[in-house]
């Protein structure tokens, strides 16, 4: 159930898109995956066009979000995409912060730029970057597609690896992009890379 914004009793909310609680397409290993709605930069070609909208999506609590992710077994990590992550830095830090105590790994596509997050000198966006082992960074630009490296949009996006979780010559990095269908709350969901994913659909 959807939890109204502004809640007192309700804690840190969260407005986000989509879900998948187990997917191998987003990030390294199996993880949970979680579309934050709304994103101020809309770029041209993005794949979500329907979570640019702010006021789109469904509002929920950090705390029971952070309850289904701890409750998925088997997963090794947190991806956040959009959607834009850094347009609710908050209560997605927030979230992030409870995963990562957990032992899980977190990983957060963004439009933005490292270096445009950092100059934003932000306590929320810091506290978020903080959490961060892997960032995917900057804008989505169609006429520069990424056909080498996993995970990636266009060329022009770069994978920061901020932690020592991970390292850029694992053989994940390298390996073929996927996508994946499934059934989240009896609706049909199809996830990964945005070529593969949208033969699939109707």
């Amino acid at each position: 159930m959807a939890i109204a914004a502004g809640t007192p009793s309700s804690g840190p909310t969260l407005r986000i898109a989509q879900r998948v609680p187990r997917t191998e397409a987003e990030g390294p290993g199996v993880r949970y995956a979680l579309w934050v709605q709304g994103c101020p930069l809309r770029c041209p070609g993005c794949c979500n066009p329907e979570m640019f909208a702010t006021e789109r999506g469904t509002v929920e609590t950090v705390e029971a979000l952070a309850q289904a992710i701890l409750a998925t077994p088997g997963i090794e990590g947190l991806t956040l995409l959009g959607g834009e992550p850094f347009s609710q830095p908050g209560p997605a830090a927030a979230l992030c912060e409870r995963v990562r105590a957990a032992g899980l790994s977190i990983m957060v596509f963004t439009g933005h730029t490292l270096a445009e997050l950092r100059a934003q000198a932000r306590d929320d966006v810091d506290r978020l970057l903080a959490t961060v082992d892997l960032l995917v960074d900057g804008r989505f630009e169609k006429d520069q597609p990424e056909t080498a490296r996993r995970w990636i949009g266009s060329r022009n996006q770069v994978m920061h690896f901020l932690t020592g979780r991970y390292a850029q010559d694992d053989a994940c990095f390298t390996a073929p992009n996927t996508a994946e269908v499934h059934f989240v709350g009896g609706k049909l969901v199809i996830n990964g890379w945005p070529a593969l994913a949208d033969r699939l659909r109707p």
